[in-house]
């Protein structure tokens, strides 16, 4: 089984390299290249990948691929760039956010006819988004930079604060041995792991007769996160907080560290994510999109993709100097992201009475936003000009 994932991967990787100058430019997508390759090659069609939500590689490589998620995006995060323009960011994240996982909550409850406890746990793992499907967004210079910037720090810094609520909201719902306390010194040693383990190896790397070579730079973050992350293993810290927390650690005390590590940093983390998206496209199944998912599963999910986050962004930006174009961009483009993923298969996982349930809604959600927005994020970036994106740059602190 595995050598067969092995070279599908290899073979859609390689497809997905060769058209990727193509996909920056039209509709094309990797993203969905990855996902309707898993569909395709998975048990619900060829058969040639056999994966179960239950199986160790599904687990292991979704965890680690969280934790290079969480660790470069605290990378672009440091308190520096907060500081410098926070005013939209903070928006979106300090209400926004809770709207959208309050909205999402109460779609689950009256639509999906979720319990309220099990509701708000499928907003919180829905309420964070993920650039990686709205590319040609984050990563144009024609966008304005104010745009870029609300998108990228969002999704950046939303994946670690729905975590804590999802991880006490599944210990309520009686999905982990971790209880009150023994939960609470999880999340606290994790926090601290990330925070200590930065510190010292960037102190120690100051020392003159410590200093790494220029060319080996980018692996001393790749060391800080390897030791991060077998420290929370060893000690059972969140490994999850620890890694959000260590990138933003490093991002505010190792500016250079951060510049240095960016390119192969983000060129591992795309390839993990990837591989996650292949085998959790082919967890999906026919069956499990017509059969086990009833119509106001449907239902949900269009509204949690389509009234959720614009209503409560709209609710947001409520006297922000957004013009009506970059409002709508930002409403439209908050994508499920990667986090949701490995958050819906944590649920999958977690033996509560409707984990079923929980993990259909939130995959066909995230099918459905890796779709639409890996689709249009290139027709939207169009619609913003050199001359509109130079104008409204000037007044990126607005």
């Amino acid at each position: 089984m595995h050598t067969a994932l092995l070279l599908s991967f290899a073979i859609l990787l390689l497809i997905g390299v060769l058209i990727s100058e193509r996909a920056h430019r039209t509709v094309l997508s990797t993203a969905v290249l990855f996902l309707v390759g898993g569909f395709l090659l998975g048990p619900g069609a060829l058969g040639v990948v056999t994966v179960s939500a239950g199986d160790p590689l599904v687990g292991g490589l979704a965890e680690l691929a969280l934790f290079s998620v969480l660790f470069t995006d605290g990378m672009r995060v440091g308190f520096r760039d907060l500081r410098s323009a926070w005013r939209l960011p903070g928006r979106a994240l300090l209400l926004g956010l809770p709207l959208t996982l309050a909205l999402t909550a109460l779609f689950a409850y009256y639509i999906a006819g979720l319990p309220w406890l099990e509701s708000f746990l499928l907003g919180a793992i829905l309420a964070p988004t993920d650039p990686v499907f709205a590319a040609a967004i984050v990563g144009r210079e024609k966008v304005p930079g104010r745009l870029r910037h609300l998108l990228n720090v969002e999704s950046g810094v939303n994946d670690g604060l729905a975590l804590p609520i999802v991880l006490v909201l599944l210990a309520a719902a009686g999905g982990s041995d971790a209880h009150g306390e023994q939960l609470l010194l999880e999340i606290v040693l994790g926090i601290l792991v990330g925070i200590v383990v930065p510190a010292v190896v960037l102190a120690l790397e100051r020392l003159p007769f410590l200093q790494a070579k220029t060319s080996l730079q980018p692996l001393l973050a790749v060391s800080i996160g390897l030791l991060v992350l077998a420290i929370c293993e060893a000690t059972h810290a969140n490994l999850f907080l620890g890694a959000f927390t260590s990138g933003i650690t490093v991002a505010s005390l190792g500016r250079e560290l951060r510049h240095e590590f960016e390119q192969f940093g983000e060129l591992v983390t795309e390839l993990l994510k990837l591989a996650a998206i292949m085998v959790f496209g082919a967890l999906i199944t026919p069956d499990f999109l017509f059969r086990e998912i009833p119509f106001a599963g449907w239902i949900f999910a269009l509204l949690a993709l389509l009234i959720a986050r614009p209503l409560a962004l709209l609710v947001s930006f409520l006297g922000a100097r957004l013009t009506m174009r970059e409002q709508v961009a930002a409403m439209w483009f908050g994508p499920k992201g990667f986090a949701s993923v490995v958050y819906g298969l944590i649920i999958l996982e977690s033996g509560i009475a409707l984990a079923d349930e929980v993990y259909h809604l939130v995959a066909l959600v995230i099918v459905l936003s890796i779709l639409s927005h890996s689709s249009t994020d290139v027709v939207i970036a169009r619609q913003f000009t050199g001359s509109q994106a130079g104008t409204e740059e000037r007044a990126t602190n607005a």
